[in-house]
């Protein structure tokens, strides 16, 4: 691996279990500013004080974001867009490159893909010369990539989520982000579909910690190497408590009920 790209992927992903646990931030262009992403300093301040590993932004939302005190945090910038107010809300497009994010100090880009939708084509050319791009200058690559289109009955079936896993490695991804199946075996056959490391999403927002936490545990066993997971941290009721709990898991060995009994606070 290009040094350059192995120093970045290190601060992304802990050198001692080679997981990660980042936290998306960019929702903001999809849905709006939702709860959460109102006070952006007061939130980074929660997930890195928390023991996150790296959060993921669009380019315009680092300057609000940045603190000059508290511990470091790793940053992904994420290049591609699309709305709900959208008539093809599934439609992704280029919104930044990868100079755009070393520019702003990061440690990796992130390109979303939705396999199945009719502009697929388009999204895996974005995904394929950002990859090219990011090359050459030893950036790492997040590609989340998702089953979203009219020929899609399931998103979650694990055949169709290995797909997806495998498409954005075979397009240059370093990391893979794609939902989680339901159960660690299936899962599995998801990780060794693929030789980059695999981290889960975490869907819309769950109404159970115990699930969430859950999820996390059970996809760690599968193989997984950690997790992209935004609105379930960013608009918990107590958001440091909850990263607190999932570095525990992620990264120090916890137990599920350890874990839940640290996110309750």
């Amino acid at each position: 691996m290009h040094i350059g790209k192995a120093i970045r992927m290190e601060r992304i992903f802990n050198r001692d279990t080679q997981r990660a646990i980042v936290v998306p931030l960019d929702h903001g262009t999809t849905v709006g500013p939702i709860p959460g992403l109102i006070d952006m300093r007061e939130t980074l301040t929660h997930i890195a004080e928390g023991g996150a590993n790296a959060v993921l932004m669009h380019k315009g939302l680092v300057p609000c974001g940045h603190r000059q005190s508290g511990p470091d945090i790793g940053l992904i910038v994420h290049l591609s867009a699309s709305t709900t107010l959208s008539p093809f809300p599934n439609a992704k497009t280029l919104t930044g490159t990868v100079e755009d994010a070393i520019k702003l100090g990061a440690d990796a880009v992130s390109v979303h893909v939705n396999i199945g939708d009719e502009t697929e084509r388009d999204m895996l050319r974005d995904l394929g010369r950002t990859a090219s791009r990011a090359s050459d200058w030893g950036m790492p690559v997040l590609a989340m990539v998702y089953a979203r289109g009219p020929k899609i009955g399931d998103e979650y079936d694990p055949a169709v989520v290995a797909h997806c896993a495998r498409v954005g490695m075979e397009l240059g991804a370093d990391v893979v982000k794609v939902p989680y199946t339901g159960d660690p075996e299936s899962f599995a056959r998801v990780v060794e579909g693929v030789c980059v490391p695999v981290v889960i999403a975490g869907g819309p927002k769950l109404d159970s910690l115990a699930g969430l936490l859950g999820m996390v545990r059970d996809s760690l066993a599968a193989g997984g190497r950690g997790l992209s997971i935004g609105r379930n941290i960013f608009q918990a009721a107590r958001p440091y408590h909850l990263v607190r709990a999932l570095r525990g898991l992620v990264h120090e060995g916890w137990s599920l009920e350890r874990a839940l009994d640290a996110a309750q606070g």
